[in-house]
């Protein structure tokens, strides 16, 4: 009784943030990473201080992932690369970010995804301790693009998959639920765990018939896990732009929602890409802030509430920021807007 009690008793949101995570920046002209700028973190923080919710958050500071935790999910090929890079002249940064598609490194990037790694593992033990209900780790890098071997889409380690695997082993969890709401494929998250039945993947994404980047064939709906992960994922593959909120209400009320309660996840994490919301170039999509409160409501009644939003992208600074807000607000149990 004592037990229920206190589990019961998790209260509060947790706000992971670290401005040092904005030191990692492009430093030559590439117009396929330009968008991919430290204002996305400032930006989103400055919103969140402006409409009084930092101080409703419990503040869990950062930390740097180790390189056990790292290698949970990477090679250690890809660690030894990556750690090689903090001595780098501009020159060498520029010629081993070429060997990847859509990545930058700068001297910094290391430690930056080392801190977006940490941060996010702190979030998972706030959670799973009950020192708080849920909360959001505003993190860069972002992460469901990086694979095994590989950085990719600007994303360096996969912080989602590396939260995953650390809980499993950690708490011992047997099913975890991510919910990729960027508008990429987390093609990333979605390798590490084709073949395991106890990480349930679901990804939305701007696919245009694989015409919109990664554009890959195991992208489309058709890709839904391999050998005993069969089943364990889930692609919904939008093939044009425009969706708006009743697209999105739509798809998580008739795909998502009713196999995540039959899943009965015991841990939510979001790879929440705010990408996907209005006025960002790389979505072309309509839905509004307003739908990220709605989508994150709707997360909070699986897993007892234990949910952990984790940034990806989103590249319309005023989109995301308030897209932010809305689901931080939700996080805290503010009453979700109407939404149009």
């Amino acid at each position: 009784f004592c037990f229920v009690l206190s589990v019961a008793m998790a209260s509060g949101t947790a706000l992971i943030y670290d401005e040092e995570m904005t030191t990692h920046k492009l430093l030559w002209s590439d117009p396929v990473c330009d968008i991919e700028v430290p204002e996305r973190l400032s930006c989103s923080y400055e919103q969140l201080k402006r409409y009084h919710l930092v101080e409703r958050c419990v503040r869990v500071p950062a930390r740097e992932g180790s390189e056990e935790e790292i290698l949970l999910v990477h090679s250690s090929e890809h660690l030894e690369v990556a750690k090689s890079t903090q001595t780098m002249n501009e020159e060498e940064l520029k010629k081993v970010s070429g060997n990847y598609d859509a990545f930058f490194f700068h001297p910094n990037t290391y430690r930056c995804a080392r801190l977006a790694v940490g941060a996010t593992l702190q979030l998972v033990d706030a959670v799973m301790s009950g020192k708080v209900c849920n909360g959001i780790a505003l993190v860069r890098p972002p992460g469901h693009h990086s694979q095994r071997n590989a950085a990719n889409g600007f994303c360096l380690f996969n912080n989602v998959a590396i939260a995953a695997e650390y809980a499993k082993l950690k708490y011992g969890l047997q099913r975890i639920l991510i919910v990729d709401w960027d508008v990429h494929h987390g093609q990333g998250t979605q390798y590490i765990f084709e073949e395991d039945p106890s990480v349930l993947y679901f990804s939305w994404h701007r696919y245009e018939h694989q015409e919109f980047w990664p554009s890959l064939k195991e992208s489309d709906y058709d890709a839904v896990g391999l050998g005993k992960g069969k089943g364990f994922n889930i692609n919904l593959p939008w093939n044009k732009v425009g969706m708006g909120n009743s697209d999105y209400l739509a798809a998580f009320f008739h795909v998502l929602l009713p196999i995540a309660f039959e899943f009965d996840p015991e841990l939510v994490l979001v790879s929440s890409g705010y990408d996907s919301g209005i006025g960002d170039p790389e979505g072309q999509m309509n839905a509004t802030p307003e739908v990220f409160a709605h989508l994150t409501h709707f997360l909070m009644q699986l897993a007892n509430g234990k949910l952990c939003v984790i940034l990806e992208g989103g590249y319309h600074l005023k989109s995301l920021s308030e897209s932010v807000c809305m689901t931080v607000k939700t996080l805290l149990g503010d009453p979700v807007p109407h939404v149009t």
